[in-house]
């Protein structure tokens, strides 16, 4: 049914074989499993199999037919003689349950009455007979499955291929699934599925064909998943690349424990900080700030924000010296109607749309200066000196 003679299988690019000197032979209405770590060499395996590569080195007969030298001319014709079920499905998602299942005999000219008998059929034996109508996205996971062995097994075939069929189902499901390829084979198709379903390989006691790197490390009847400790466990301390080859990575470095955010001790350097509405406000850490612009209000800006990070620190902390009060140190009243400190006017947003970010904080800092002075004029009240 299927022979490698000494297969090797090599990607360019890549340091190590994906099959190195494989040689094993699987016999008519044979259930096997393939099983392994990732970037064993399973699914090479099944590419091969199926003619959708070509070893780099050994024969591979299939179904009596030599794969090195059968014709391109003739691969489909081979390929009728197998099914195929993918892990992810590859259902044609604008037809229907019967439409799929269908589309598999009508590529290969079956006639419209043998399609008509074949597909009812096929369908009552994956347990969707009801279903037939319904769109690939009205199905649950498992009938999506479902629906594409039923699309694999309609022709007959005498070799069915499985890649991880279970891979994104649900234990429950996944036992159905199994059930139904277990009954599959029972009928006289062979089954080879690649999987790392380590709980139904225990269970259903078949062969089993163990890869590691490349090679063959265990191929025993009636057996177990086993340890498939031959291969390293990928982990925290190893990564598998795009062509399977296992690599030794640094261990990452332990988080840090979140919490509180720890601000820095006050400082002469200001600390630029947002309100609700993002604009922009500065006051001295450790000094008395104006009005509510304390420094636990707001969360602080990123860092390109930050006086410490700009290149007008200077000018910064001049505009900061307005918001910088000494109680203890007096104070002159002053004319805000009259100081020239007061009188520039209120720059439009056209001319704020073209200031820096340094000039829109000179700006603002500017006129709510200026209002704060005119208010506390009116009040008869004193005001710090401004710069």
């Amino acid at each position: 049914m299927i022979r490698f003679d000494n297969v090797t299988k090599q990607y360019r690019g890549s340091t190590r074989p994906a099959l190195n000197n494989v040689s094993f032979e699987i016999l008519r209405g044979e259930f096997v499993f393939l099983v392994g770590a990732s970037g064993s060499g399973k699914s090479s395996c099944l590419r091969l199999i199926i003619k959708e590569d070509r070893p780099t080195r050994g024969a591979i007969h299939v179904l009596g037919q030599n794969l090195g030298i059968i014709s391109s001319r003739k691969i489909p014709f081979f390929r009728r003689s197998l099914g195929v079920v993918f892990q992810d499905f590859r259902l044609l998602p604008n037809k229907t349950v019967h439409e799929n299942v269908a589309f598999s005999l009508q590529v290969i000219g079956k006639s419209r009455g043998y399609i008509q008998s074949a597909v009812p059929d096929v369908l009552k034996m994956v347990g969707l007979a009801g279903k037939a109508s319904r769109y690939p996205h009205e199905l649950s996971g498992g009938e999506q499955q479902r629906v594409a062995i039923a699309r694999a097994i309609v022709n007959k075939p005498a070799l069915l291929l499985a890649d991880e069929p279970t891979g994104n189902l649900d234990p429950a499901t996944s036992a159905g699934i199994m059930s139904l390829l277990e009954s599959i084979n029972a009928g006289g198709t062979t089954v080879v599925m690649a999987t790392h379903a380590a709980d139904f390989v225990d269970r259903m006691k078949k062969r089993v064909i163990e890869l590691s790197a490349g090679q063959i490390v265990r191929d025993e009847r009636d057996a177990g998943y086993g340890h498939t400790a031959a291969m390293p466990i990928v982990g925290d301390h190893t990564s598998v690349n795009a062509t399977g080859d296992i690599a030794v990575v640094a261990p990452r470095a332990p988080r840090a424990k979140t919490g509180p955010i720890a601000r820095p001790p006050a400082a002469a350097n200001p600390i630029i900080e947002t309100t609700d509405l993002l604009v922009p406000r500065i006051h001295l850490e450790g000094t008395t700030g104006l009005d509510d612009m304390t420094q636990d209000a707001v969360p602080e800006l990123p860092s390109q924000f930050s006086a410490q990070a700009s290149d007008d620190t200077d000018d910064l902390s001049a505009i900061s010296e307005l918001f910088s009060m000494n109680d203890s140190q007096a104070v002159p009243r002053i004319d805000p109607e009259n100081d020239p400190r007061y009188n520039a006017g209120v720059p439009s947003a056209q001319d704020l749309a073209r200031m820096t970010p340094t000039q829109r904080l000179k700006a603002q800092a500017k006129s709510t200066a200026r209002s704060r002075a005119k208010n506390a004029s009116e009040k008869g009240q004193d005001v710090g000196p401004v710069s």
